[in-house]
């Protein structure tokens, strides 16, 4: 999440609060979907992952899973099961997934580094396990530019072709903010909460939704890139939509979800940014959705992620969160220790159920004065 208005606003890349990041060339473990533990993976080479940072123009190939190889990743994936209940997300799948997102080899995982493209790897891995259809312009991956990395997109396709290109897009930031200063030894910045959390969110809401019935509205699931630097990704999504931005009745963006906020409630529940603005939450809460509006409207926190830019275009987009204003916030201390596992699965389980309802029903809309 991003900490002031101004930069989301502006788009200016703030300056981070680190100098250097560690070239690791790990192995780094994928995660697997739900009722399953994260298994080693086969890693793409080290000239392949080193390549990076040498791109030079976003047309350039990506660097850890190229294009060819995601075809034959996509050729070779199983077609979901339509119409079976959808397993849904335990503690257990839910911290495997965040644990291998998060984990110290990704190295902060800042945007268009080595660790963001391992962590692009991994979500791009699942999305091509879960089934989804690529909708980058490389296999998955929506390559934004050398600085700062790609976003990672996928496409389940709805059932109801009367409704044409409607689709709404669900999405979570997957970069943070990598090696900065040391806090009591720990120089990682590994942002388990902020935006691991709503990254796996993302990924077992596509899977709770290929795995059941399919909806009639096409939902595209998307990581983006550089939220934390200004909101370069979603903003070249925009710019550079799958289906087109005017066919979008809604964006959902998951933020920080990783522990549960006395003020929405507490475990199991959410808040939803700018509540008021939209019939978004009402549709949602009337659903038995456990959903609340954004208890802290001092922090501006509608204005502070990746859903104001879809916001600012005229869709209706909104943030679902539970972040109880910690300390760990862009701290080094922001890690998997301090998720609760079921907390998280409620919330994921309960996105599912939301993004449904998104994609199966009415259309929300601004309320008057609502859209910024």
């Amino acid at each position: 999440m991003q900490r002031s208005l101004l930069r989301v606003l502006s788009g200016a890349r703030p300056a981070p609060p680190f100098r250097s990041v560690l070239l690791a060339l790990i192995v780094a473990s994928a995660a697997c979907s739900a009722s399953s533990i994260v298994r080693p993976v086969t890693r793409p080479s080290p000239e392949a992952t080193a390549a990076a940072p040498r791109q030079t123009t976003s047309s350039s190939s990506a660097p850890s899973e190229s294009a060819s190889a995601q075809s034959a990743a996509s050729s070779k994936q199983q077609p979901a099961s339509a119409g079976a209940p959808a397993v849904p997300t335990t503690p257990e799948a839910a911290l495997a997934l965040l644990s291998a997102l998060s984990d110290d080899s990704l190295q902060g995982r800042l945007a268009g580094s080595p660790g963001a493209w391992k962590a692009a790897a991994i979500l791009a891995r699942q999305m091509a396990k879960i089934g989804l259809e690529p909708a980058g312009d490389s296999g998955y991956y929506q390559r934004v530019s050398a600085a700062t990395g790609a976003n990672v997109v996928g496409l389940l396709r709805g059932t109801d072709s009367s409704l044409g290109n409607e689709h709404i897009v669900v999405g979570a930031h997957y970069d943070h903010l990598g090696v900065g200063s040391p806090v009591n030894g720990d120089s990682i910045y590994n942002g388990a909460d902020d935006d691991a959390s709503g990254t796996i969110t993302v990924l077992e809401v596509a899977r709770q939704l290929a795995q059941g019935p399919r909806p009639r509205r096409t939902i595209i699931f998307a990581a983006f890139t550089d939220e934390e630097g200004g909101g370069t990704g979603s903003q070249w999504y925009l710019d550079h939509p799958v289906l087109p931005a005017d066919a979008m009745i809604a964006q959902l963006q998951v933020e920080m979800i990783g522990r549960p906020d006395s003020l929405a409630g507490g475990p199991g529940r959410a808040w939803l940014t700018g509540y008021e603005r939209s019939t978004m939450g009402d549709m949602l809460a009337a659903a038995g959705i456990p959903l609340v509006a954004d208890p802290h409207p001092q922090e501006s926190f509608f204005f502070r992620s990746d859903n104001i830019r879809f916001a600012t275009h005229g869709i209706v987009a909104h943030t679902i969160s539970s972040y109880n204003l910690h300390n760990d916030y862009h701290q080094p201390s922001d890690d998997v220790a301090h998720v609760d596992g079921a907390h998280v699965a409620a919330v994921i389980n309960a996105t599912a159920q939301a993004v449904r309802l998104l994609a199966n029903g009415e259309r929300p809309t601004w309320k008057p004065g609502g859209r910024p």
